[in-house]
């Protein structure tokens, strides 16, 4: 499960994984209205989440890294939804993994300075849906799921081959 945290908008992405194949079980975004408190913001995203976990059971969570670019204080909103999001992926006992931006849209697109329309096309087009999903919210988290799909393929690879187990 991938997560693209934010406190006005979280994005979330499920990939299966069949072989070389990827398919998107579940993709969305969960919105937390501007005029709301703070608390109850992230407490709406906590419970979102915390039955997205319980409803796909996913082997891990991946969440795209805090970007802290120019405004601080946007950073640290992302930082309390990524906190939210480690929460309740605690809480299911569901293991993290973090990648920064770059990582993501290398993984994607094969270019870290990729635009959010490109990676949204990339996202359609790996996970074969009839088109983009609408949401880059909804992109950026599948795209951080198809990320770690491909590290961690990549790591038992390695990890088969320091065993001298032939990798399929």
């Amino acid at each position: 499960m991938g997560i693209d945290p934010g406190v006005a908008s979280t994005g979330f992405g499920v990939v299966l994984v069949d072989g070389a194949t990827m398919h998107a079980a579940d993709g969305g975004v969960i919105e937390a209205p501007a005029g709301e408190r703070t608390e109850d913001r992230l407490a709406r995203i906590h419970e979102a989440l915390a039955e997205l976990l319980a409803e796909h059971e996913p082997a891990a969570v991946a969440l795209e890294d805090v970007y802290f670019g120019r405004n601080a204080r946007s950073a640290i909103a992302v930082g309390q939804s990524r906190g939210v999001a480690l929460l309740a992926a605690a809480a299911a006992g569901v293991s993290c993994f973090d990648y920064t931006p770059q990582v993501v849209k290398m993984a994607v697109c094969g270019s870290g300075a990729a635009t959010k329309q490109q990676v949204q096309r990339m996202v359609g087009l790996l996970l074969r849906l009839s088109g983009p999903p609408r949401s880059d919210h909804a992109a950026d988290a599948l795209a951080v799921a198809i990320c770690h799909a491909s590290h961690s393929r990549s790591a038992e690879a390695l990890d088969a081959g320091r065993r001298g187990v032939p990798v399929r």
